[in-house]
């Protein structure tokens, strides 16, 4: 199990990083793109926690369409609250502007 956790968070951690050198190439290349120290932080956490969730999703649930119904979930949670911090849908303190 422990093996297991630990292959996982490798996996998942080395998907993060490329996707957040995304971005930080982009910063290199124009102004358009513009992130904080922060930005990356909580997209760092925000990726990480979505990699997990459906990691352990993928290893718990055993019957497919669950587990194409759980996935979803955390999908869509994460677009959302992805949205939230860009553009603000909900209106809430935390909306980007």
């Amino acid at each position: 199990m422990v093996y297991f956790l630990f292959n996982m968070m490798i996996k998942i951690l080395s998907i993060v990083g490329l996707l957040l050198s995304i971005p930080l190439i982009a910063m290199q290349l124009t102004d358009e793109v513009n992130w904080s120290f922060f930005d990356f932080i909580i997209m760092g956490a925000l990726l990480t926690i979505t990699g997990l969730m459906i990691g352990i999703v993928l290893k718990k649930v055993k019957y497919y369409k669950h587990r194409e119904v759980f996935i979803v979930i955390i999908v869509m949670m994460f677009l959302l609250i992805w949205a939230e911090l860009a553009v603000g849908l909900f209106g809430t303190p935390f909306a980007g502007d």
